[in-house]
């Protein structure tokens, strides 16, 4: 089958002179229909204690230190890993458009671990992605004022030398919402972004992401292969196998981590939802969801249900 260049995924709304006039309910609890007056509208998903619970947020969250990763090691890490960027209620917004004045890779003797974008001091910095905030704090370290966020594909988004931050550790932000001012703090030579993304401590080219230029998403699902963390691999550089992802590929992968993924649990007597949250690590609500029942549903002996 012939390779299908993937398409790019332009912004969101950026917000800038809008605003929300209401809010409507959908047939699910979890998602609602913002209204705009600039008569536009936005699907969001309403966060819930338990959305905080997987592990993406449960575990190696820390809101002081800044590599929590120390003991994840890029052996352990997969060859590749297929990343969902955006589907319907998970929207991608530029954190700032611009030309890159310095790119991924060595400078020197030190390693740059991402890019950087000139702006102007007080630009606003938006969220590339949704998701919940790790770091907001001043780094010594050169980072300056600096902006971490965890995102719900197990991505962090890294933004330093903010001249302001408007979040703080905790907070859920969502695509496209202002979470700071651009400036010029830290080790830096002149206002800009430094924008760095992360998975599981390790960096890649944001380039291969982002079309900082005209601001677009380069495509809606990534392939993140292992080499693209050598700090010499850059986007423009990988071969045609890497540019151009074939649909095949992606949904071979994406099944194989799904089947991966997926537990079952077959009933037996004595069994109720609230025992088989407990043992396997999760909630009676999960549970439902993922088999389509409700907590007062009756448990048939011999039955399977999916359990994570």
């Amino acid at each position: 089958m012939p390779k299908v260049k993937p398409q790019p995924v332009t912004s969101v709304s950026t917000g800038n002179g809008t605003i929300a006039l209401d809010t409507l309910a959908t047939e699910n609890d979890a998602v609602k229909v913002v209204l705009f007056n600039d008569n536009s509208w936005r699907y969001i998903r309403v966060r819930s204690a338990e959305d905080w619970e997987v592990d993406t947020y449960a575990k190696h969250w820390d809101t002081i230190k800044l590599f929590p990763y120390e003991d994840v090691k890029l052996a352990d890490l997969p060859e590749s890993v297929v990343i969902e960027l955006v589907d319907s209620l998970k929207g991608y917004h530029y954190p700032i458009k611009g030309t890159v004045r310095s790119k991924f890779g060595p400078r020197g003797r030190r390693r740059h671990r991402g890019v950087d974008i000139p702006l102007k001091t007080g630009d606003p910095i938006y969220a590339t992605f949704s998701g919940k905030v790790r770091i907001s704090t001043y780094n010594k370290g050169g980072y300056g004022n600096l902006v971490v966020i965890r995102h719900d594909n197990g991505l962090e988004t890294w933004h330093g030398h903010l001249d302001q931050s408007f979040v703080k550790p905790n907070d859920t932000v969502y695509a496209g919402q202002i979470i700071g001012l651009g400036g010029n703090t830290g080790r830096s030579t002149g206002p800009h972004l430094h924008y760095e993304i992360r998975y599981f401590g390790q960096t890649f080219d944001p380039e291969r992401l982002v079309n900082f230029e005209n601001g677009n998403l380069r495509r809606e699902t990534f392939l993140l292969k292992k080499d693209y963390f050598d700090i010499h691999s850059r986007a423009g550089v990988q071969d045609f196998e890497d540019e151009i992802l074939g649909d095949e590929e992606i949904e071979e992968q994406k099944k194989k981590e799904e089947a991966a993924k997926k537990v079952y649990h077959k009933i037996r007597s004595g069994d109720t939802l609230g025992g088989l949250a407990v043992k396997y690590g999760t909630t009676v609500t999960a549970i439902c969801r993922l088999n389509g029942i409700s907590s007062k549903t009756t448990l048939r002996i011999g039955r399977s249900l999916r359990v994570r």
